[in-house]
């Protein structure tokens, strides 16, 4: 009987090791799985199911880089959508709302694995996470390619297209530099201003704009300009006296509103007078990419290839 016992306690401690080192070896398999990651951003620290199959997307630069890279999303704001994401407007992506107004229901019901925002969206980030992991992607154009880089290894690392981030990354940095040169060595200088309902803003360093000054070395012709998320409310007085020779136009109205015509704005005889009108050299860029998409892949590309494309 006593052997019995023996025997029994043997085989009872024999099966809880086991027990055991089942566990552990589960356990270690869900670790390196990497089933989720944490992203560290603007707004707080969320973990995230790498490869998300419902994404879920607001901010357009997002889009724009997640769409050069391959990646399917499910949903996106579609009432400004910029021209070259236009696929987007299908029924083939559910609507989500709008930039400032997200549709809280319909998101709710796509169960989406992610959802990535930018500023106009900051304030919703807790009701948005209550939903689903929500991570912001916002550009930070004070440290834009700082900022762009770190939205870019985000995006790479939660959808495992790292080596795709850094190639794309450094094709850019290699234009820019060639950009960068060509303008550090010119004298012109420029001014880069918005036109909205008949209104005119101008944006130096460290505004939204600022990449041109910043990032690609195109001298300012005003250094004192305010650096707001608006930019500074300015006169045809002042782009008289400013005088630049270069001077590029960013027309609003032309893809959020319904105003008068950037060049039916700009161009007044005071402006006439300017170096940039007699040498021909008011250049109105593109508002899908400078307004609405700045930041991703595409369209800090095309930013690149718009300035570089006039400056001499």
């Amino acid at each position: 009987m006593k052997k019995y016992r023996f025997l029994m306690i043997i085989g009872l401690v024999l099966t809880l090791f086991l027990a055991a080192c089942g566990s552990d070896d589960s356990e270690e398999g869900s670790q390196a799985s990497g089933e989720g990651i944490t992203i560290k951003h603007e707004l707080g620290t969320t973990t995230v199911e790498k490869n998300p199959e419902t994404v879920v997307v607001f901010d357009y630069g997002a889009l724009d880089t997640l769409d050069k890279l391959g990646v399917e999303v499910a949903g996106v704001s579609k009432d400004s959508l910029p021209a070259y994401l236009s696929k987007y407007d299908s029924e083939d992506y559910v609507n989500i709302g709008s930039l400032k107004e997200p549709d809280f229901e319909t998101i709710h019901g796509m169960d989406p694995d992610v959802i990535l925002i930018s500023g106009r969206q900051s304030e919703l980030y807790e009701d948005l996470s209550d939903i689903a992991p929500t991570v912001y992607v916002g550009l930070d154009t004070t440290r834009y390619m700082e900022s762009f880089e770190e939205n870019l290894t985000i995006l790479g690392e939660l959808f495992d297209k790292e080596a795709e981030v850094k190639e794309e990354f450094k094709a850019i940095q290699d234009n820019i530099a060639a950009l960068n040169e060509k303008a550090t060595n010119m004298e012109e200088k420029a001014l880069i201003v918005l036109t909205t309902g008949g209104k005119i803003s101008a944006y130096g360093s460290n505004s939204r704009f600022g990449i041109v000054h910043d990032v690609f070395g195109v001298k300012t012709a005003d250094e004192n300009i305010e650096a707001s998320t608006h930019g500074m409310k300015v006169s045809y007085e002042y782009i008289l006296e400013t005088n630049p020779d270069y001077l590029f136009v960013i027309d609003r109205d032309a893809v959020v509103g319904d105003g008068a015509a950037a060049e039916e704005v700009m161009e007044t005889e005071l402006v006439k007078q300017t170096n940039a009108y007699k040498s021909d050299k008011i250049v109105y860029l593109d508002p899908d990419t400078w307004y609405l998409s700045g930041g991703g892949l595409v369209s800090v590309q095309q930013m690149i290839d718009d300035i570089s494309a006039v400056i001499e």
